[in-house]
């Protein structure tokens, strides 16, 4: 740790503590509620900011520390690649003291914001009880009481790790638990809550990697040595791809709440021009290190240390504006005002008819993101293997992109729009992201253009390479991805998503209809590699044995639709009739047109499969015939002569009969 170090973190929670108490006097935030009936006293009013700057200080310099650990920094060499010294080790137990204090803040938010909402002071009468109702009964209580529990898990982890492995745990269970923050606040109530939400949440997790990463960087230096410039290198390429998803996610977030440029002016407007100020700052900073400081950071450390530290304390005060403007109202905050937007998370859609269905879009800006990150991706792979001489198919580029553009459509066209309004549309897009966007997606071997494209580390780190290489040949893997258990697994998703709670949950919920679509995609890709995938993974069973599958699986799938279309019980009413359809013979008929599409619109995707296991079968068979040639070849057909000379032996010894 450089002498630096400390100061810069303890400017940086001062700039947060300062600009937010600041802020929110500007706002009136601290003193809003001081005159009024419904006061939770001044600790509230004054402990709430003050545990959130905190909160959000050690929540992205604990996710900086353990992402740091586990993707940048080399073992030492005399140490196997998965244990922890070194660097790796002291990030971790720095970790460790940091995911505690994240704990504490996080628990104090909880405290703090229930009795802000109940209007009562901490340790009041009647506050135990207001604090379980917050918590059980209101989201923005839970989403903060599972984001507690999450943290908490991350402390377990970093205490007992002693594996890099458990190290990785870690770190991606305290990015999970930033996520439940992004539902609740402003961005669970505007009008286009749902894009709000998703925009929030990838706001946070950029964030964070980007705040706390530097941060972490800057106290490890020391201990780093010469890896300094390497991890240094290693961590600009992820802070300039988070910079981009801060800068592009907090736009759509302002304007999704300032809703006019006019309002601007105002004093909540004032504040997202003074963020956006700061914003640009760091990215000049950030283009400052990728030109000079880190090409002679080998050289001379200095330059490259001060400008991180001045770094971090303008973090700090973008925590402490983000922290001000999460606590104030702003000017025009447009929410729906028919139940059926208001459910939706969008406005709620013209009645259904096949042209709309084929035209209407709204975009959905999680998936649309996913799709063009997934495609840019894979163009970069594939410019980056032409650059060095080598080739890609054409082909396998034109599947993949093919799949990227099913799936914005399909989350953002017809089937995303009408999906949650009526079931036979949902079961439209249900077979597509089950069915049509994996195979798509799966034809462009993306896994094995990713093992071509991507540097393997020498120095033992984990790298993405090395990641996928691990998840590649992971027993998890080798057992899912056996095409009999990846066949049990997309027939029992359909079973238990809807015959139990879950279809209504994932129609109620935002997070619930992320984590279907999430499901339905992940199930459906598993289910075709496992048939038809051109990527390496575990060994497959026959062709044959795989065609047969196919067909069982089939008749599943007409069964499962045949089950829909006989059916008088009617899936999820109490959301239909939230949405304003009351009609139940009408909901009926239509839930049965969607089983009916299940049993007829299986048929064609399951030809295309079938298609592909023949065609994947010749080609096996040719490759097979042309490698016998082959051998046949270079030993002068000795597997032949040696056949032929087994029955010149078994006639000689049955006497020439």
């Amino acid at each position: 740790m450089t002498a630096s170090a400390p100061l810069a973190l303890a400017a940086a929670a001062l700039a947060a503590m300062v600009v937010a108490v600041v802020a929110l006097g500007i706002t009136g935030g601290l003193a809003s509620a001081a005159t009024g009936l419904f006061d939770p006293g001044v600790v509230v009013r004054i402990g709430l900011p003050a545990a959130r700057v905190l909160h959000d200080l050690v929540a992205a310099l604990t996710v900086g520390l353990l992402v740091l650990a586990v993707w940048f920094v080399a073992p030492e060499s005399a140490v196997r690649d998965d244990h922890l010294s070194g660097g790796r080790q002291w990030l971790v137990q720095t970790a460790v003291t940091t995911s505690i204090i994240w704990a504490g803040a996080a628990a104090s938010v909880l405290m703090f914001e229930a009795a802000s909402v109940a209007a009562v002071p901490v340790g009041s009468p009647g506050y135990g009880e207001a604090l379980l109702s917050f918590v059980t009964q209101i989201p923005l209580g839970g989403a903060l009481g599972v984001s507690l529990m999450l943290v908490v898990v991350v402390a377990c982890l970093t205490i007992l790790a002693s594996r890099i492995e458990t190290v990785a745990w870690a770190a991606a269970v305290s990015l999970l638990a930033l996520l439940p923050l992004a539902l609740g606040g402003h961005a669970s109530g505007t009008q286009d809550h749902a894009n709000s939400v998703d925009s929030l949440a990838l706001h946070l997790l950029a964030v964070c990697l980007w705040s706390g990463g530097l941060a972490a960087l800057l106290l490890v230096a020391r201990q780093l040595g010469g890896q300094l410039s390497v991890v240094a290198s290693r961590y600009s390429t992820l802070a300039g791809c988070c910079f981009g998803i801060v800068a592009g996610s907090g736009l759509i977030n302002a304007m999704l709440r300032l809703d006019l440029v006019s309002n601007l002016a105002t004093e909540y407007g004032l504040l997202v021009i003074g963020k956006i100020v700061l914003l640009g700052l760091l990215g000049a900073a950030g283009w400052l290190h990728r030109r000079i400081t880190l090409r002679r950071l080998d050289q001379n450390r200095r330059w490259f240390m001060r400008l991180a530290a001045s770094e971090v304390a303008v973090m700090g005060a973008t925590i402490g504006l983000a922290v001000a403007l999460s606590s104030s109202a702003p000017p025009s905050s447009p929410s729906a005002t028919d139940p059926a937007s208001i459910l939706l998370g969008y406005p709620a859609p013209p009645p259904i008819t096949l042209g709309r269905y084929l035209t209407v879009y709204y975009p959905d800006l999680l998936w649309l993101v996913a799709a063009a990150g997934a495609g840019a991706l894979y163009i970069g792979g594939v410019l980056r293997l032409r650059a060095r001489g080598d080739s890609w198919p054409m082909g396998r580029l034109a599947w993949w992109l093919a799949g990227c553009v099913a799936l914005a459509f399909v989350t953002s066209g017809g089937p995303g729009v009408y999906g949650r309004v009526h079931f036979s549309a949902h079961m439209l897009q249900h077979m597509s992201l089950m069915v049509i966007v994996p195979f798509l997606l799966v034809l462009g071997a993306p896994v094995t253009l990713a093992m071509r494209g991507l540097h393997a580390r020498r120095d033992g780190s984990f790298g993405p390479r090395e990641m996928l290489l691990e998840t590649v040949h992971s027993r998890f893997l080798h057992i899912v991805g056996h095409p009999l258990v990846a066949a049990t697994m997309f027939i029992a998703s359909l079973v238990v998503f809807y015959y139990t709670p879950l279809f209504e949950l994932a129609m109620l919920t935002h997070a619930g209809h992320v984590l279907m679509t999430a499901h339905f995609l992940l199930i459906g890709y598993v289910f075709i590699w496992s048939l038809i995938g051109i990527d390496p993974g575990p060994s497959r069973p026959p062709y044959p044995f795989r065609l047969i599958l196919l067909l069982v699986m089939l008749g599943f799938h007409a069964f499962f639709g045949i089950s829909l279309m006989s059916s008088g019980t009617l899936i999820a009413p109490d959301w239909w009739h939230a949405l304003g359809q009351t009609d139940d013979a009408a909901l009926l008929a239509d839930q049965q047109t969607g089983g009916s599409i299940a049993w007829a619109a299986g048929d064609i995707p399951s030809f295309m499969l079938g298609v592909a296991l023949v065609v994947g079968w010749v080609r096996s068979d040719a490759q097979e015939a042309r490698r016998l040639d082959r051998r046949a070849d270079r030993d002068g057909d000795a597997e032949l002569h040696e056949y032929n000379r087994q029955l010149a032996a078994l006639h000689k010894r049955d006497g020439g009969r």
